[in-house]
């Protein structure tokens, strides 16, 4: 029986010592497999960057691209003839700023924040719709005449009223 313990001894040994190399062997592949993911990830983080970087640089051209367009509309409107943003901007007289009849405009003004004021007597109410409607009228009236014309006639000519 000694003898079988013996062997029964050598043959756990040698079975320890399997398994040592065993994990051993396993623990080298996992590393091996873990560095070969770790170079793909590597890859992969490079073709990310790379495409990160092209789609960075076509947002800064479009970006660019929209921002130029904005400033040739916003200089369309805004330039020497500004017949769109006077049409469109007829209350509290900022029309008339805007083609530079100051002091229409601060009439227009004055006589809106004194409507303003008198709304709780009633009249102001009036005043102010009827400030609406001159605001109105002159939009209109902006918006319909040709370029060359509102140019001619209010900028060139400064024909302050209607």
């Amino acid at each position: 029986m000694a003898d079988d313990t013996k062997d029964l001894g050598d043959d756990l040994n040698d079975m320890l010592g399997d398994a040592k190399d065993g994990a051993k062997k396993a623990a080298d592949k996992m590393s091996e497999k873990a560095s070969e993911l770790a170079d793909d990830a590597k890859e992969l983080a490079s073709e990310a960057k790379e495409k990160a970087s092209e789609f960075a640089g076509e947002a800064k051209e479009s970006a660019k691209e929209f921002s130029e367009s904005a400033k040739e509309t916003f200089n369309n409107v805004t330039g020497d003839n500004k017949k769109v943003l006077a049409g469109v901007l007829g209350s509290l007289g900022v029309h008339k700023f805007i083609l530079g009849y100051n002091k229409e405009g601060a009439i227009l003004l004055s006589l809106w924040i004194i409507g303003a004021i008198l709304t709780c007597v009633g009249i102001g109410i009036l005043l102010i719709w009827a400030l609406g409607l001159v605001g109105l009228i002159e939009g209109v009236i902006y918006l319909t005449k040709s370029d060359e014309e509102f140019y001619n006639t209010y900028q060139v000519g400064k024909k302050p009223w209607f």
